[in-house]
């Protein structure tokens, strides 16, 4: 089937920073292999890479997003890699996010001084995220455990963050595993901060690939060919847990944490597990709770899940924990 000027290369947009360029390249890749096209990677500068402030104060989730959106609407580019944690919950009419590939570790981890794992860390260790999600858990952690930690809010790319541990300013920081697994630092991870210690950010680990839908034949091939590379599994569970999210109202700025896992034995999956967490940043107040069922076959399934336990979890108190979104 031949369509007009089908093997000119596919632009893909992406962010510049390495993290960005590195996801986008490795997606890059794949969608060659599966459409034969070669791909250009186009770089887009977005707000959330030019502002200094911190993101709950710059609105959030959709800082990094809408520059390489509009490029996708106005034709620019042909498609869009995003961390998936950093998309809005709301998908646009126009776009569609054609593959959800297999997702990465969602875990967050520690890197910290002298090789030290979170427990280890000693009295009053500066422990620095620009997360009001991490900061939350690792304060409760913390105070249930008789530590005694100080959050240092941080922003920038991963060489600043790792930095500011390198030249002493700070004990430890804490990033996304998958980040680092990405642009081949994972070495210098000196603690796995397992899920029950903190949940990750809704998405995290996943990634999006996003395109216009389908209007012309041309799209419509598109959204086909890059469906190839998405995974239900991991599409299932970022649903339900941006599912719990949106049910919660929370965006970027309240913290919520959330990871759906598949439960089996061995080879057989049996059900889907989803945990969720709310809580104050100084970690004096968490809401957390689980929920386990089928796992979902349909979206509407996922979603349903993912709504359910945030109606519980706003039952046991989440709601005023979100005094930001409150007033």
């Amino acid at each position: 089937m031949s369509e007009p000027h089908v093997q000119g290369a596919l632009r893909l947009g992406t962010r510049r920073s390495r993290l960005a360029m590195a996801q986008s390249g490795q997606v890059a890749d794949a969608v060659s292999q599966v459409t034969g096209r070669s791909v250009e990677l186009v770089e887009i500068t977005t707000y959330g890479d030019t502002s200094r402030e911190h993101l709950a104060q710059i609105g959030g989730t959709g800082v990094f997003v809408t520059a390489l959106r509009d490029a996708l609407v106005r034709g620019e580019v042909d498609f869009a890699v995003h961390s998936l944690k950093d998309l809005p919950t709301a998908q646009p009419d126009d776009l569609a996010l054609a593959a959800v590939p297999k997702r990465e570790d969602p875990r967050d981890v520690l890197v910290a001084r002298d090789g030290l794992r979170f427990t280890d860390l000693p009295e009053g260790a500066r422990v620095g995220t620009g997360s009001p999600r991490r900061m939350a858990q690792l304060n409760a952690y913390a105070r249930s455990h008789g530590m005694s930690i100080e959050t240092v809010p941080i922003r920038g790319n991963v060489d600043t963050r790792i930095g500011y541990v390198r030249n002493g300013e700070l004990d430890a920081v804490v990033l996304a595993a998958a980040g680092l697994n990405r642009i081949g630092r994972i070495d210098e991870v000196t603690d796995f901060l397992p899920a029950d210690m903190v949940l990750p950010a809704p998405g995290q680990g996943a990634l999006a690939v996003e395109c216009r839908a389908g209007n012309t034949a041309e799209d419509a091939a598109l959204v086909a060919a890059l469906s190839e590379l998405d995974d239900p599994h991991t599409r299932g569970a970022v649903t339900a847990e941006r599912s719990l999210l949106a049910a919660l109202e929370a965006g970027c700025s309240a913290p919520v944490g959330a990871l759906a896992d598949l439960l089996g034995d061995g080879q057989i999956v049996k059900e889907m597990r989803l945990r969720g967490v709310v809580g104050t940043t100084d970690g004096s107040t968490l809401v957390q709770l689980s929920t386990t069922g089928p796992v979902p076959e349909t979206y509407d399934q996922a979603m349903a899940l993912g709504r359910e336990l945030a109606a519980e979890m706003l039952a046991k108190g989440a709601a005023g924990l979100m005094g930001e979104r409150a007033h």
